[in-house]
């Protein structure tokens, strides 16, 4: 889920090859024909590595929802990982094929391509949503949650399902890569910056900042990876136990979720997300379980009946999903609305003279290099075509294919529904990948929610839930994936990598994905209690998917007293609080908060927010002490700590699958005097 909301600024051309420099001989450079900037050791070392970012992705996915931006881990490992095996055969005597930015581009493309459907698979979302937990979670009594609308996690139908869906969106938009990289000059602000990072890496500079970089993310790996196995040892039976229920402000902010849990994962998520996604969670939590939730449980009794389990929707439980939801859609439809309308703009205006970050010319000493070099780009960019007739008959097979497979899966989504959705996608696709070039902020849930409501409502009560959830994913994945194809072609594009490499880099990386996201949820979902609210993999929004699709189905009836009220109002603050960042001056707007980083601790809780706050106060430090440091480090820093954190999941599944238990259960509790 993004939660960053980019500024719009000017990026002018220097800036984009290498930090301001056309590097010496790069006119001279040989680029290597598309076929070999994809190699065997670049496909094997993005397979490991997407497996590594699924599984970190799925345990962010489970726990809070946050899923930082992990493209910078993805260069610096893959650089590591080819750079030490072509180093390790130099030395006993082999003869080895040099290690290129553009191969460096494939695997990065193939990782994130890999890892990303970790996310917009649905994994921690719809498909969830549609399990048997969820369905007994939200209550079987309760109005629209039907038994008939479940369908458990399988590896058999969710392999399938993301082979169906997930390939449309890279078809979609092929024919508009010219158009969007090159006519229209947009920024991709994400793909820009690892293309820097790339070419930084193949200088003789910048490799020599990127082995430090390494050997810190390496360092902070080990320490995060040791410091997980340690906890391990104290955590007991249960979800009680350990240092994840060390009560460190105290036993009475403990009952309300605020204390520290020792998370590596959490504080490298706050070291990589920015300062006012770090505060803007942590206001949230303020918000809702310092002063809202203890206001509304003082009514129980009265706006709810008392002595309801914490997890019934008909008491505060209820309030915490409901609250949470109208923040999030008060933020989604806000900023839906803020960036078609900027495309729209910016469509219809053919001057270029804004405030968008777009790129200019640039005349300054250098303007002829700068000229040559935006010339050999764009010739490379344009060598090796991809006919748009392939683009539209691979769409069009894949629809087809899709709309006669998922009612197989889903009977409740009928093929014309499913026919529909592919009949629009293209557009939605279209608005999404422009407005992520724009403002490097993708829509893609968003898009999703808005599919999953007009489905659940059009199919009604009789399997509306599950089609709903369904038709979101197929939403999700096209306009997702066309999002970051688009992006992964303008990493091309300044890095002198064929458009015809990325798209099969691309396609090869989201194939791995569609198996390797699911089999490493697999782990998860076999070793771990899914979905158990008290337990650490939560899976938040599985709970949220779900409401959302019964709500679509049968209203707000339903709802405990005065919560529509109260929802209402949150979701004006949402669209108010939005309004502001986008009207006051950046110095007042950068201290306003996101709604939808504040949404996340309503319903989780407090303690995370803690972690991501001490992990943006080390930052803030960091950068008041040695601003350079920070700025290369930082990000290897987080990066180690958040995987190290993640591999230790795997051991910690394997002993969990074999029922071996932590052998000491660290407890607190009050003093016997007390």
């Amino acid at each position: 889920m993004g939660t960053e909301h980019a500024s719009a600024v000017e990026i002018s051309e220097p800036f984009l090859p290498d930090s301001g420099k056309v590097r010496e001989g790069e006119l001279e450079e040989t680029i290597p024909e598309w076929r070999d900037q994809i190699t065997v050791r670049g496909l094997v070392v993005s397979a490991l590595m997407g497996s590594l970012f699924c599984i970190i992705t799925h345990k962010l996915n489970l726990t809070v929802g946050i899923i930082p931006s992990l493209n910078v881990a993805a260069g610096l490992l893959g650089f590591f990982f080819v750079k030490s095996w072509t180093g390790f055969l130099s030395k006993l005597g082999f003869s080895v094929r040099p290690f290129t930015r553009q191969e460096n581009t494939v695997i990065q493309t193939c990782v994130v391509a890999c890892y990303g459907l970790a996310f917009s698979g649905g994994f921690g979302s719809y498909l969830l949503a549609m399990d048997e937990r969820t369905y007994e979670l939200i209550g079987v009594d309760y109005p629209g949650n039907r038994a008939e609308d479940v369908l458990n996690p399988g590896l058999g139908w969710m392999i399938g399902f993301l082979f169906v869906v997930s390939f449309l969106g890279l078809f979609s938009l092929v024919p508009l890569r010219k158009v969007m990289v090159m006519d229209y000059k947009l920024t991709y602000p994400s793909g820009t910056a690892t293309a820097m990072l790339i070419n930084s890496f193949h200088t003789n500079t910048g490799a020599e900042l990127a082995g430090k970089q390494v050997s810190c993310l390496g360092k902070y790996l080990g320490i995060s990876l040791s410091w997980s196995c340690f906890k391990w040892f104290f955590s007991g039976i249960g979800d009680s136990c350990g240092f994840d229920n060390f009560p460190s402000l105290g036993l009475a902010l403990f009952k309300n979720t605020f204390y520290f849990d020792f998370s590596p994962t959490y504080v490298g998520c706050g070291l990589i997300c920015p300062h006012i996604v770090n505060c803007s969670v942590l206001l949230g939590a303020i918000i809702s379980w310092g002063f809202l939730w203890p206001f509304i449980s003082q009514h129980a009794g009265d706006w709810y009946p008392a002595g309801l389990g914490s997890n019934d929707f008909k008491g505060l439980y209820g309030y915490k999903v409901f609250i949470a939801i109208s923040l999030i859609l008060g933020d989604g439809i806000y900023n839906l609305i803020k960036i078609i309308s900027i495309t729209v703009k910016e469509m219809c205006n053919n001057s270029k003279q804004n405030n968008l970050p777009i790129v200019k010319e640039v005349q300054d000493s250098e303007s002829s290099k700068l000229l040559m070099q935006q010339k050999k780009q764009d010739e490379i960019f344009l060598k090796d075509r991809i006919p748009s007739w392939v683009a539209a008959s691979g769409y069009v097979g894949l629809a087809a294919i899709s709309t006669a497979t998922i009612p197989v899966i889903f009977p409740a989504l009928k093929w014309y529904l499913v026919l529909s959705s592919y009949i629009i996608a293209p557009a939605l696709a279209f608005c999404n990948s422009y407005g992520t070039g724009l403002t490097d902020w993708s829509l893609a849930s968003t898009y999703g929610k808005i599919g999953l409501f007009i489905i659940a409502s059009m199919v009604g009560g009789n399997g509306g839930v599950v089609a709903g959830l369904a038709a979101c994913g197929v939403m999700m994945s096209i306009v997702s994936t066309a999002a970051d194809l688009m992006q992964d072609f303008k990493t091309g594009y300044l890095t002198l990598s064929s458009a015809k490499s990325m798209f099969v880099s691309q396609l090869i990386g989201t194939a791995m994905g569609c198996v390797i996201a699911p089999l490493t949820f697999w782990l998860f979902w076999t070793a771990f209690d899914i979905g158990s609210p008290d337990g650490p993999y939560k899976a938040p929004y599985a709970v949220i998917f779900r409401e959302m699709a019964i709500l679509g189905v049968e209203g707000f009836s339903e709802l405990p007293k005065h919560c529509l009220a109260i929802c209402c109002g949150f979701f004006v603050a949402a669209l108010v609080i939005n309004l502001l960042r986008d009207v006051t001056p950046a110095k007042v707007s950068q201290f306003i908060p996101i709604p939808m980083a504040m949404a996340v601790p309503f319903y989780i809780g407090a303690y995370f927010a803690i972690d991501m706050f001490v992990g943006t106060v080390i930052l803030f430090v960091w950068e008041r002490m040695n601003r350079k440091g920070a700025e290369d480090f930082a990000g290897a820093v987080a990066s180690g700590l958040i995987c190290g954190d993640g591999i230790w999941t795997i051991p910690s599944a394997i002993l969990s699958i074999f029922r071996i238990n932590p052998p000491i259960c660290m407890y607190f509790g009050p003093s016997s005097s007390s």
